[in-house]
């Protein structure tokens, strides 16, 4: 579950998302492609997986009922045990195959910095609790010289009993 509030739109939205994240072998069809398309040595990936989402928001502009997913491969490159490298079969901010370079704070706040041939986004996570986390989001245009859209997300995991 998702409240989030978009200060570009004034507006709150509540989400309700399913999400599946599934480890894959470096040798799946889908990260080798992904890694011969950034011509990343595969010898320097750790732990690829794919993440699918579907989501339903109580603000969907033209149908309320329409329940929006996807899913994306993820590649991370680890530099060192506190950074890297994130390749993404799909973005977040455009959808376009996108490499992030992140980042672990000294608080454990993850922040993923993408830039896009139209903009750049950076998000920020940090878990408040065992299932609730936090997420903010800033996108930027590609120089960097104006914000087009914030964010701000808490996320609670919803427990099947």
């Amino acid at each position: 579950m998702r409240s989030s509030h978009s200060l570009a739109f004034q507006q709150f939205e509540e989400v309700l998302s399913q999400i599946k994240i599934e480890r894959l072998s470096p040798a799946d069809p889908q990260v080798v492609e992904l890694l011969e398309s950034t011509s990343q040595d595969p010898g320097l990936i750790q732990s690829p997986f794919q993440m699918e989402w579907s989501a339903e928001s109580d603000w969907e502009p033209d149908d309320r009922s329409e329940v929006s997913s996807g899913s994306c491969v993820l590649v991370p490159v680890p530099a060192d045990p506190n950074s890297g490298s994130l390749l993404r079969s799909v973005g977040y901010a455009e959808a376009e195959q996108a490499i992030s370079t992140y980042r672990f704070l000294s608080d454990g706040t993850f922040v993923l910095s993408t830039k896009y041939g139209q903009s750049i986004a950076e998000e920020r996570i940090w878990f408040v609790s065992e299932h609730v986390r936090c997420r903010s989001s800033v996108l930027r245009t590609s120089e960097g010289s104006a914000v087009l859209q914030t964010s701000f997300a808490s996320e609670v995991r919803r427990l099947s009993l």
